[in-house]
């Protein structure tokens, strides 16, 4: 008795409507739901289960008929009110005992769930119709940017073939260099609505791979090794000479990942390595690394760093520029090519971005496959990232012999742009000394400040003056 009470309190309570019936089809229970949904309160007692569902049963002989099975299957039917208005259910009809004439209806209102069905399928399209219209609408305006843009740049460098005052030529590099960077930001925006959009198709094929990595070192080893960095670039000989891939999309790859690793690194080296990791017929996954020893990052932001428009932080974006869609372009071209990209770092101790790709290869280029080819070289790269880290560490520390090496080679690159009026570098190598005297007594620490923007307001003789004042003080020290 107490069970049976205690299974009907928890039917009168249910969020389903609950309806029981007998085999003439008048209702003898309906629990609350069912006679708040049904409008009919306690008159519905008075009402057939026909009534009901008038669609679904019939009653022929005193006995109800319906063509719906009685079981655990969920069936979708139509209800009707008192007023007759109806709405649609999701209904389990079952015998409640084998040898019992009592049946139960159990249903659930489908009229707010494909009320909310419709009104999410609405806004899933406004949203695609908005996302297309805003799409069409970065493409046309960076491509009508691109034009006064490519026009300034062409004027330019039309006067500047021509033999100019250094007052002049100063500024007018300055205007090329900006012009540089804004056609870059275009690129990277057009990328992005393209790639957003699914717009973005993948160019393949036949290319020399080498002659590839061969551009991308000259487009940035003198950058590199300027700012008193080390680079290493290196290919396994597994890698065959060409494949077919989008060679456009893997060296701009490439050159985001380069050109953040110059940004973020001061002090150290500069390595990229490439390797092939598998083979499945005639289609090779290559395996890069590109490795530094720069600022770092801490694990809890490198969800950021792929994010569409994401900076680690605001100070970051402030320092060292950027708009944050290199890393999320990178990621989504590496997905395009059947790849995925990764990134490992530790703050101040450099970072390591590796991705993979798929691209064809070659008959004629194939190399035999052996599997202890394909297996990661990591013993050599686990000895030769400690090693460059020991370094980074010891020529970050101020006083150590490495420091002082670094430290004396950076001031007499400093020195030598001032004297050559080449500001620009002047304050690349500048931010290098600020970070080689870190740590540094309270006095060389006034020195560096004082240096510093004595270089930014390019004072030729406040920077020649604190430059001796420095030396001297170092050398009193023996730090130089």
């Amino acid at each position: 008795m107490e069970q049976n009470g205690a299974c009907m309190f928890a039917v009168e309570n249910a969020l389903e409507m609950t309806l029981m019936f007998d085999k003439t089809g008048k209702i003898v229970y309906a629990n609350a739901v069912a006679k708040k949904l049904l409008d009919y309160g306690d008159e519905i007692y008075n009402q057939n289960i026909s009534d009901v569902f008038p669609n679904t049963f019939k009653i022929q002989k005193e006995m109800f008929e319906t063509n719906c099975s009685f079981g655990e299957e969920l069936q979708n039917l139509v209800a009707y009110r008192k007023n007759l208005t109806c709405f649609p259910v999701e209904a389990r009809l079952i015998n409640y005992a084998t040898d019992s004439d009592i049946y139960i209806c159990m249903a659930n209102d489908m009229l707010k769930k494909e009320f909310l069905s419709r009104e999410i399928e609405r806004v899933r399209e406004e949203a695609q119709q908005a996302m297309k219209v805003k799409s069409e609408f970065v493409a046309n305006v960076t491509h009508e940017l691109r034009t006064p843009v490519n026009g300034i740049l062409g004027n330019v460098r039309e006067l500047m073939s021509e033999e100019l005052e250094s007052q002049v030529e100063k500024p007018l590099k300055i205007i090329e260099r900006c012009c540089g960077d804004m056609n870059k930001i275009i690129n990277n925006i057009l990328d992005f609505s393209k790639l957003e959009a699914g717009k973005f198709t993948l160019e393949l094929r036949k290319f020399d791979f080498r002659n590839m990595l061969d551009y991308v070192k000259a487009n940035h080893i003198n950058k590199i090794t300027e700012k008193g960095l080390e680079f290493f670039m290196t290919v396994s000989p597994q890698v065959p000479q060409h494949i077919i891939g989008d060679e456009l999309r893997i060296v701009q790859i490439l050159n985001n990942l380069l050109s953040n690793a110059l940004k973020f690194t001061t002090i150290g080296q500069i390595t990229v390595e490439v390797i092939r990791t598998a083979q499945v017929n005639d289609r090779i996954e290559l395996f890069f690394i590109v490795k530094d020893s720069g600022i770092g990052i801490d694990n809890a932001d490198k969800d950021k760093l792929f994010q569409s428009f994401s900076q680690v932080d605001a100070s970051i974006s402030r320092k060292y520029g950027g708009t944050g869609l290199g890393l999320n372009i990178c990621k989504q071209l590496v997905e395009l090519m059947g790849g995925t990209i990764e990134v490992e770092s530790e703050k101040n101790r450099g970072s390591t971005f590796s991705f993979s790709i798929w691209a064809g290869a070659c008959e004629e280029d194939m190399v035999p496959v052996q599997m202890e080819d394909l297996k990661m070289p990591s013993f050599s790269m686990e000895s030769s990232v400690d090693e460059s880290r020991e370094k980074a560490e010891n020529t970050r520390q101020y006083g150590t012999p490495e420091n002082q090496e670094v430290l004396k080679r950076n001031l007499s690159k400093l020195i030598l742009c001032v004297e050559m009026e080449n500001w620009e570098k002047a304050e690349m190598f500048m931010e290098t000394i600020r970070q080689l005297t870190e740590g540094a007594p309270r006095e060389v620490g006034r020195i560096i400040l004082r240096l510093k923007m004595a270089v930014q307001k390019e004072n030729y003789d406040k920077v020649s003056s604190g430059f001796e004042e420095l030396k001297t003080l170092l050398q009193s020290e023996g730090s130089v």
